[in-house]
């Protein structure tokens, strides 16, 4: 099969970083979800040796120490809960969370429809009053300076409350990472607002607003893509007096197809390490995916260790 010239050969590997960051406070509870499995209990152990996690197992038994068992993994001294289902599993993980005993929630191997339903349903008591956003924190290979995009998973056509929340969403995660005033750039196809482009108006919109009432950032929209990621467009296009344009630390999609297609670009062609997760809930939720890389499956882990902490 032939292999397109346009993807990256680079194996993505997490920060070093990010991992000495998570490590140095207290190593947080993960409730897994269907953790029987090998992906899931492959990520579980790796995190755990890296001292950013403390397993809690749901799922069914026997799965779970075959699983363990086939990783040469002693898992004795780690909570194991019986379950049977996908339904159950999310339910049960999410409950735990809910009840203060896990500090992050984890999908193992089961639907994401079965997993995002344990987390939204309010007896499980995960739900607050802030809305679900996904946040992705990509590194480019060999290096550590985070780039945050959101929402590329979760919120489908997010509305200007919604974007607002995923504004805050990538600010609060910056400043976690050590970015002392992130700048923030709300994409669209154009650096006008025109209404021929109805995601350029809504850029204008969220940016008025997040400057008025956010103080800990710098925001610029609407920017293409171009203006938000290259110093020369922005020399080209005579903005250089923008404190964001060809700087941005986080990005504010318009929907999740462009930012599902801007994190995959930059995985997929750019070889970046992507680790994502939820904010919103009580607790971080890492909504892993069958299709993610170790380096990224351990840079989510270790991204919900630094939440789980604030």
């Amino acid at each position: 099969m032939s292999r397109s010239a346009f993807l990256s050969h680079t194996v993505p590997d997490c920060p070093t970083t990010l991992i000495a960051q998570a490590a140095t406070g207290p190593v947080p509870r993960v409730a897994i979800a269907c953790a029987g499995a090998e992906l899931p209990m492959m990520a579980a152990k790796d995190a755990t040796k890296a001292k950013i996690m403390t397993p809690i197992f749901v799922g069914e038994a026997d799965a779970i120490y075959a699983e363990a068992k086939k990783l040469s993994w002693d898992i004795s001294t780690f909570t194991v809960h019986n379950t049977h289902g996908e339904i159950e599993a999310a339910n049960k993980a999410a409950k735990i969370c809910g009840a203060g005993e896990a500090d992050v929630l984890m999908k193992g191997h089961l639907h994401t429809d079965i997993f995002m339903k344990g987390v939204l349903t309010h007896d499980n008591g995960l739900r607050t009053t802030n809305r679900l956003v996904h946040v992705f924190h990509i590194t480019p290979p060999g290096r550590d300076e985070p780039l945050l995009i959101s929402d590329a998973a979760v919120n489908v056509s997010p509305d200007i409350k919604t974007r607002q929340a995923c504004t805050q969403a990538v600010v609060d995660l910056a400043i976690s990472r050590g970015i002392e005033r992130p700048k923030v750039a709300f994409l669209s196809a154009t650096e006008s607002a025109i209404p021929s482009v109805p995601s350029s108006i809504e850029a204008q919109e969220l940016c008025d607003w997040a400057r008025t009432e956010i103080n800990d950032a710098d925001f610029s929209g609407p920017l293409a893509l171009d203006l938000i990621l290259s110093q020369e467009a922005v020399a080209t296009k005579g903005l250089m007096n923008d404190v964001v344009a060809g700087q941005a630390n986080c990005i504010v999609v318009p929907d999740i197809v462009s930012g599902n297609a801007l994190f995959k670009s930059l995985v997929y062609v750019g070889g970046g390490c992507a680790g994502g997760v939820v904010m919103g809930a009580k607790v971080p939720v890492l909504l892993t995916s069958r299709a993610d890389p170790p380096a990224a499956r351990m840079a989510s882990a270790a991204l919900a260790a630094i939440l789980a902490r604030n």
